[in-house]
């Protein structure tokens, strides 16, 4: 007996019932991959920083505003991931002075493969709550360079015969002090912490650096991760120091935010490059400068008051010398100079040459990022130097030019003769009427050279016969 209809199955009797039910198993399957990816709304957040390039005011902002926002959105910790070869001492005191009263623990970890924490970098890893480091990284090198100091000597070369006497390194008292000072305070911090304080006192006197694996066999970090998910599978269930209080870190299941640096940071740290504030410093003077001498221009001198004020701004910041400065001004003023004496370039050239020195000595010492470009300096010398080739231009063309005012304009010209009687009469020159005086008679109409002036009576001579 044939099948009716009724008792055909659903996918015979309905070719579109394939489609409609695959489409079902994908949605369904899609949706429970999405459940599973989504993090728990319940689970905690713990903020991410990345502290990379030279240690300065913009980098201290970036990490106070950072930890500020972890500690109203209540984060766990904090994870401040640094690479970077140093910079200013005292932007590397303020991030410490962040972290150490930061209300979270915060983890310093040098990463990724390649990066390290120098100088400023290794004071700020000691100040962490619990340093890591990444394979392939190195921390150290934490002497201080802004100081300068006295050079030491050589070791003698070996020899036959008694060894000559060694004559030992004059004391520098100022880098003596900041060596001291900067011992002291990291065999502070790593007390505080529990780290190795004779390794981190051979990192500042002797510019001491190691690799990750012997940083932890030598007790200057706790742990190795290679990413950011082993740190965390790592440093679960450790107690750090809080202040005064013992806390214990709870990193499983937490979700981990990286915040980068905004607008705002990205700004401050491009005005504070000491290139872009020497730029800005040369612009405000010579905009002003240029203001000052072509008066109405007005967009030079805007342009110049604003750069100079931002580039104060910047320097004020930034680890200049007073030396360096003056040095600097006093160049563009001799330069400035030439342009008003009959120098021939001499004072134009003494400038010159005192500002490259100036522009060399601007910055104090060798800070990692913190130094003027030497491409920098020569552009802009060059710069002055065509200014003043164009100033030097300038007078040399005023200087040939026919005088059109003043007393040598007027004993040059010549008038006609408006009314005249005896010696005395009255002469129109350089539109003008004037008392004039001659050795002889003239004619009305007749033309006189003026050959004096005697306050308001002009002495004049025929020019031409009279008509």
């Amino acid at each position: 007996m044939p099948q009716t209809p009724c008792h055909v199955p659903l996918l015979q009797r309905t070719p579109m019932a394939c489609l409609w039910l695959g489409l079902l198993v994908l949605l369904l399957v899609s949706g429970l991959a999405r459940a599973q990816s989504t993090p728990d709304p319940a689970a905690p957040i713990a903020i991410q920083l990345e502290l990379t390039g030279a240690i300065g005011p913009a980098a201290t902002e970036y990490v106070e505003r950072g930890l500020a926002q972890a500690a109203e959105a209540d984060a766990p910790f904090v994870i401040l991931r640094i690479d970077t070869p140093g910079g200013l001492v005292s932007s590397m005191r303020d991030i410490n002075r962040a972290i150490l009263g930061a209300p979270m623990p915060v983890i310093g970890y040098v990463a990724p493969g390649g990066a390290q924490a120098a100088s400023a970098g290794a004071f700020i890893l000691y100040a962490t709550h619990l340093a890591a480091m990444a394979p392939g990284t190195n921390v150290g090198a934490a002497t201080p360079v802004s100081m300068g100091g006295a050079p030491e000597e050589p070791a003698p070369k070996p020899g036959e015969g008694e060894e000559p006497a060694r004559t030992p390194p004059v004391s520098d008292a100022s880098h003596d002090k900041a060596v001291n000072d900067a011992v002291a305070y990291l065999r502070s911090l790593a007390d505080l912490h529990g780290r190795n304080a004779d390794w981190a006192e051979s990192a500042v006197r002797d510019a001491a650096s190691l690799p990750s694996a012997e940083a932890l066999s030598q007790g200057v970090v706790e742990i190795v991760a290679t990413d950011t998910a082993s740190l965390l599978k790592q440093a679960d269930g450790r107690t750090v120091r809080l202040g005064e209080r013992e806390v214990t870190l709870q990193t499983a299941g937490v979700t981990v935010e990286v915040h980068a640096p905004d607008w705002r940071t990205r700004l401050l740290a491009a005005v504070t490059n000491p290139n872009l504030a020497y730029i800005l410093l040369l612009i405000g003077i010579y905009g002003i400068i240029f203001e000052v001498m072509s008066p109405g221009a007005i967009f030079p001198g805007v342009l110049g008051g604003v750069a100079l004020l931002t580039a104060l701004f910047a320097l004020n910041m930034l680890p200049i010398t007073f030396a360096g400065a003056g040095l600097l001004l006093l160049g563009v003023a001799l330069m400035v100079a030439e342009a008003f004496t009959a120098t021939f370039g001499l004072l134009g050239v003494a400038g010159l040459a005192v500002f490259a020195v100036g522009s060399v000595l601007l910055f104090d010492g060798d800070i990692a990022g913190f130094t003027l470009a030497t491409p920098v300096i020569v552009l802009a010398s060059l710069a002055s130097l065509v200014l003043l080739a164009v100033v030097l231009a300038a007078v040399m063309r005023a200087h040939r030019r026919r005088v059109v005012t003043g007393d040598e304009a007027l004993l040059q010209d010549t008038g006609e003769v408006l009314r005249w009687s005896g010696l005395h009469g009255q002469v129109h020159a350089q539109g003008e009427t004037w008392q004039a005086r001659a050795a002889g008679p003239l004619a009305v109409g007749q033309r006189v050279r003026i050959t004096a002036r005697d306050g308001l009576t002009i002495v004049v001579e025929p020019l031409n016969p009279p008509t």
